[in-house]
């Protein structure tokens, strides 16, 4: 078969083995010994640095070549590698008398590996020298001057000719976004090369192995003896500092006229962003401390980068919340904007730039900018509904989802899914992007065959070819793909106003409650701890107003957990299950004679918090009258009559004979009245001699049924082994709590309930400054922090106590729904109001997990 019949394509340079070419660069020396150091490889120019054959020393102990101390030395730098690609470094070392060198010691297989340069250096102190370099990374406005800069810093500390900041695209191809080089060269800013230059074993040994110097791309190559070892196998030379080159990059930057180069890797969020690229036109080696100390430059650089380009995130998807929040108020105070497409894509292209939004509603469209055509638009919408799949979808390049379209100049979308069924849809459209971009030669390098063979020849030279990329608009960010979810969230409510004009009435409390839930929450539960706390701070001493504020508490605690569930559900239906339970879990004793239940039903928001007091009412007075004051029984059962609505039972059984009360008090007007009131069904309490009986019958339109029943777990619910009615007794025993809370009320409550709980002490500070100031002389063994404090937040203390490794959670109204900074968002968030049951769950959790 002639060379002409070979198949060349893209994989070829891939699949050359770069890491096994069995040779070093000859600016050094290698020699592989085993773990008990007799030496079983080295490469033939050895004798050139120690005087020694490597002939000579194969087989042989290492300590019969190097003095006591150098040998100590090494083996000291082998006890610190740490992990598979580690490599550790000694500057100056005195291999041989008089005679000193720059080491460099690292694990491959089975062998210690061991490189050496000469050096006679001593080790320097680079803290000011990185110091001195980063400062003028961190005085750069912005990110074009950030790669600049840092391109100028590895110039001025190698001396290449060429120093290139180059940033790897999604594809495996790559830009040059900074750059420094001496004058009358030329300038390579802004050129991009093809994946196929830097195949992807390269990319993934750069991933490895951070740095990369080929000193003279003129040199011989040194070869390792025995190439093979008793398997067969050649050395793997993945992390080696003196790798020889593939032939075929080494042709590569001959026709680009360099004479040596050195790559350091950048590398961000574990991936690798990019590179270092110095280049230099004739033979170049910097020493190998000044190579360390780049190296640490760029990994300070990358730590840099990823800073800054989490912050630009940030900042662009806070401004984003900023649009997103007055497309809110806006349709809040005027519902008729939302039938204005213009003004929709006025808001929305704010916050994603955009050149035409289209609108789908149940069938009807509304368009505003550049769009498709309105055939092309249903076009799209059929497509997107059998590949979108309820998500945000983008493309740059509409022809890949449908392939014929009259795209009447757009070419990517990004289509928002505002409903379930029937898909609707608020698509983003971006005009196409004729781009001109500059790439250093033709990326589809053809075929040719050169002195190595088969395979795709590089670049003559780096005359300008230009592609025009048609067909395609400018990408959408994972940012942007982000801020669209967060649109969707705002606008799958309110743009279903115009979907379904026969469910306004249900649309509107929705939308309603998109707007006002999270704030509304939080202030409720925020009166209620308030209401709790002032209720139990003022309790008096005399018996029977202490018993009446036992009362009210109780019936403000069973409003708060039924508001806790209900908007744990996002203010939908929730099961009535979890009220028995509740209530259960709240007494210290006849839990387990509270029996019964019935089929998985959930009770919308208005008879679940009817159902919740009227609950609370019958055990109250089942533990205070009834069977529950003795050894007796309770069973509560539902179920579904032949109309659909709820019938529920109240029995008690063995308890003491039950007389009429002489008088109806208020907890006897909620048994009676709530549900007949409320809900519009009806009640009826019976007091036979036997037992306590009464009988609900709640109408359908408040039941739904669940397929199944999964309620969360009550962690201090009824008695079982392990599983106790009280939290455990005295848990915090010889802590300190810290406890961040800006209400006096409210912190008064939780200092009495985590010092029942068994906290030595209790230290509340209501300010964020408190705290710190605070913690800047002491160091509490928990800390409770409530996360908005007036108009600032309690973030700062946390980092603190992070950097302190004192466990914490935090506290607010908005429970889980609380925003939390990236550095935080695994914490734990207790929902207020705070209760011992609550307080105790989490905290319990939290010294489980922190010990």
């Amino acid at each position: 078969m002639s060379s002409s019949d070979v198949q060349v394509d893209l994989t070829n340079c891939d699949r050359e083995p770069i890491h096994i070419l069995g040779a070093v660069q000859p600016i050094g020396f290698l020699f592989a010994v085993t773990t008990d150091w007799i030496v079983a490889r080295a490469s033939e120019n050895i004798s050139d640095f120690i005087g020694c054959r490597a002939t000579d020393m194969i087989g042989h102990p290492l300590a019969e070549f190097l003095p006591s101390r150098a040998l100590h030395d090494l083996r000291n730098r082998v006890s610190l590698l740490r992990g598979a690609d580690s490599i550790e470094r000694l500057f100056a070392c005195e291999l041989i008398k008089d005679r000193r060198f720059d080491v460099a010691v690292h694990i491959s297989g089975a062998y210690i590996v061991i490189e050496a340069e000469a050096g006679n250096e001593p080790p320097k102190d680079i803290t000011g020298t990185v110091r001195t370099m980063m400062a003028r990374l961190d005085q750069t406005p912005d990110f074009t001057s950030f790669y600049r800069e840092g391109a100028r810093q590895v110039r001025a500390l190698l001396g290449y000719d060429r120093v290139m900041v180059y940033k790897f695209d999604p594809d495996g191809s790559g830009e040059v976004v900074g750059e420094a080089c001496k004058s009358g060269i030329g300038s390579f800013k802004g050129l991009h090369y093809p994946a196929s230059d830097i195949p992807q074993q390269a990319r993934a040994l750069y991933r490895r192995n951070l740095l990369r110097i080929i000193a003279d791309v003129g040199a011989v190559p040194v070869r390792i003896t025995p190439e093979l070892d008793e398997f067969g196998k050649p050395m793997d030379l993945s992390l080696s500092m003196l790798r020889s080159v593939s032939p075929i990059h080494i042709e590569y930057l001959k026709n680009m006229g360099v004479g040596a180069s050195l790559s350091i890797s950048i590398i961000v969020d574990e991936e690798l962003w990019g590179l270092f690229a110095c280049h230099h036109y004739s033979p170049m080696v910097p020493n190998f401390q000044m190579r360390s100390v780049s190296e640490l430059f760029a990994q300070m650089f990358a730590m840099r980068l990823e800073s800054r380009e989490r912050r630009a995130i940030v900042d662009y998807e806070r401004r984003a919340r900023d649009i997103s929040d007055q497309l809110l108020g806006a349709v809040a105070s005027d519902e008729t904007l939302l039938k204005d497409p213009d003004w929709l894509a006025d808001i929305l292209t704010n916050t994603i730039p955009a050149d035409g939004v289209g609108v789908w509603i149940n069938g009807s469209y509304a368009f505003s900018g550049i769009t498709p055509s309105t055939e092309s638009f249903r076009q799209i919408v059929r497509a997107l509904n059998g590949t979108a799949a309820g998500k945000v979808f983008a493309t740059d390049q509409i022809t890949s989802l449908i392939s014929a379209i009259d795209s009447n100049g757009v070419a990517g979308l990004l289509a928002i899914p505002i409903s379930r069924s029937p898909r609707d849809y608020v698509v983003l459209f971006r005009s196409e992007m004729v781009r001109s971009v500059r790439w250093a030669g033709d990326p589809h390098k053809p075929a040719e065959y050169g002195p190595n063979g088969p395979r795709l020849t590089p670049r003559e030279s780096f005359a300008e070819w230009k592609e025009l990329v048609e067909g395609r608009s400018k990408p959408f960010t994972s940012s942007e793909m982000r801020v669209a979810e967060t649109l969707r969230a705002t606008l799958i409510e309110v743009v279903l106003r115009l979907a379904d004009e026969a469910a306004a009435e249900r649309h509107q409390a929705s939308a309603r409650q998109e707007l006002l839930i999270a704030e509304l929450n939080h202030r409720v539960r925020n009166i209620l701890g308030v209401i709790r706390g002032l209720i139990r701070q003022s309790q008096p001493d005399e018996d029977a107003v202490a018993k009446f504020v036992q009362l009210v508490d109780g019936r403000i605690h069973a409003l708060a957990r039924a508001h806790n569930q209900i908007t744990d559900d996002h203010w939908g239906p929730a099961p009535l299950q979890a009220i028995v339970d509740a209530e259960s879990a709240s007494i210290s004793a006849g839990a387990d004679r509270i029996g019964g239940g019935g089929p998985p039903v959930l009770l919308n928001p208005q008879a679940y918090s009817a159902m919740a007091l009227v609950v609370h009412e019958l055990v109250t007075n089942s533990t205070k009258y009834g069977s529950l004051t003795t050894n007796g029984s309770v069973e509560m059962t539902w179920h579904r009559n032949g109309a659909r609505d709820l019938v529920v039972a109240w029995r008690e059984y063995g308890g003491p004979r039950v007389r009429p009360p002489q008088r109806k008090g208020f907890g006897t007007t909620i048994i009676e009245r709530s549900v007949p009131y409320d809900l519009g069904g009806s009640a009826e309490a019976r007091y036979n001699e036997t037992g306590f009986e009464a009988d609900f019958i709640i109408p359908a339109r408040h039941v739904s049924e669940a397929k199944s029943f999964a309620g969360k777990a009550i962690k201090f619910a009824r008695p079982s082994p392990g599983h106790p009615v009280e939290p455990p007794p005295k848990f915090l025993a010889n802590r300190s709590v810290l406890l961040v809370e800006d209400s006096l009320i409210i912190s008064l409550d939780a200092e009495d309930i985590l010092t029942r709980l068994g906290a030595d002490t209790v230290i509340t500070h209501a300010t964020t400054q408190g705290a710190l100031d605070y913690l800047g002389s002491e160091t509490p063994s928990i800390a409770v922090l409530d996360i908005n404090l007036g108009d600032r937040t309690s973030f700062p203390v946390a980092d603190r106590l992070q950097e302190l490794g004192v466990p914490f959670i935090f506290a607010s109204g908005y429970g889980e729904q609380a925003s939390l900074p990236m550095e935080h968002r695994a914490r734990q968030v207790l929902q207020k109001p705070y209760t011992i049951e609550n307080i105790a769950r989490v905290l319990v959790e939290l010294l489980e997990t922190s010990d």
